[in-house]
């Protein structure tokens, strides 16, 4: 008899209930223009133990742009609200508006 159990193909997380904590997080993306007419994509709502520098780094990466976490937050250059509410769905989150 082999060791193999049926359930060694499946892609089963670590922590299943990762994803489960994540869809029910309610993000808000908002664009707010700083000083000089410079635009900045604010992502708010986190809660938990999110790995923010992790998904930070994912953004900006995808975007092609700059930006930094601030306690609870995500601030991302540039006027990109349509594109960050689209990765974020891909990552598992609920965005609200």
């Amino acid at each position: 008899m082999t060791d193999d159990t049926p359930f060694d193909d499946l892609d089963v997380p670590e922590d299943p209930l990762e994803d489960l904590d994540r869809a029910t997080q309610q993000l808000t993306a908002r664009t707010e223009e700083r000083r000089y007419g410079k635009k900045m994509v604010i992502i708010e709502g986190f809660e938990g133990d999110t790995d923010l520098d992790s998904l930070a780094s994912e953004l900006k990466s995808a975007l092609g742009t700059g930006g930094t976490v601030k306690e609870d937050t995500i601030e991302l250059q540039g006027d990109h609200e349509k594109r960050v509410r689209e990765l974020l769905k891909e990552h598992g989150y609920a965005v609200k508006g």
